[in-house]
C-alpha cells in the first residue's frame, strides 16, 4: 500500500490557535501509511482576479502542495455561522482558474474547535457545499465537532483531550481508507472491526 501523503490547513491564524492544535494532534495520531504536512495560509494576499494566471508565489506553492497531497484535512474556527475568511480567501486562490483547479477528486477530512457550544456545524456545513462545487469528495463520518475547546487544551496548546484525540483518530483512519476506495485499492483492515 502506497502511503498516503495528507495536506493539513488550519482555518486560524491565532498563533495559540485550537484548530491548529488539531492538527498537531493528527500529526501524533495518523495511522500508519499516513502522513500529514501542515500549510500555513498566513502569507496569502487577498484574492486579486487581475492576478488568477500569475498568482503570487506562496499561492503557487500551496497549489504545488495540493497538487502532490492524496488528501485534504481541514481544521477551522466558526466565524459568524461560516468558515473564516482567510480560508475562503485561501480557497478561492487556489481553486482558480476552475479548469485548473488542484482541489477536483480530492478526498476531504474536515475537522473544528470552538470555545462555544455549537463545535463549529455550521462552518463544516459551509465547507462541505464549497467542497461540491470544487468536486471533492468529503468523509460523512465521523465528524470532529469540538465544543468548549479551552477545557481540552492546556496552557501550550496540546491537546489533552482523550476523547477528541480518539475521534480524530477515527477520522484519520477513515480518510485513509476513503482515500483508498477512491483510488480503487484494497483498504486496510479497519481499526474499528469486531
Amino acid at each position: 500500500m502506497r502511503t498516503i501523503n495528507v495536506l493539513g490547513i488550519s482555518g486560524s491564524l491565532r498563533k495559540n490557535s485550537y484548530n491548529t492544535g488539531l492538527l498537531r494532534a493528527a500529526q501524533q495520531l495518523l495511522p500508519e501509511g499516513m502522513t500529514l504536512e501542515v500549510f500555513d495560509i498566513a502569507g496569502i494576499p487577498l484574492f486579486n482576479q487581475d492576478y488568477e494566471f500569475n498568482p503570487p508565489e506562496i499561492v503557487q506553492e500551496f497549489k504545488t502542495q495540493i497538487v502532490m497531497a492524496d488528501a485534504i484535512l481541514i481544521a477551522t474556527p466558526e466565524y459568524n455561522y461560516s468558515i473564516p475568511g482567510v480560508l475562503k480567501n485561501a480557497i478561492d486562490w487556489a481553486s482558480r482558474p476552475p479548469q485548473a483547479s488542484p482541489f477536483k477528486g480530492k478526498p476531504l477530512g474536515l475537522m473544528g474547535a470552538t470555545v462555544g457550544q455549537m463545535g463549529t456545524v455550521r462552518a463544516q456545513l459551509a465547507l462541505r457545499q464549497i467542497a461540491a462545487y470544487l468536486d471533492m469528495y468529503p468523509v460523512n463520518k465521523p465528524e470532529v465537532l469540538v465544543t468548549r475547546a479551552k477545557e481540552k487544551f492546556n496552557a501550550d496548546g496540546k491537546l489533552t483531550d482523550e476523547t477528541t484525540r480518539k475521534f480524530i483518530s477515527e477520522l484519520l483512519f477513515a480518510l485513509q481508507e476513503w482515500t483508498l476506495r477512491l483510488r480503487g485499492e484494497r483498504k486496510p483492515e479497519s481499526h474499528l472491526a469486531v
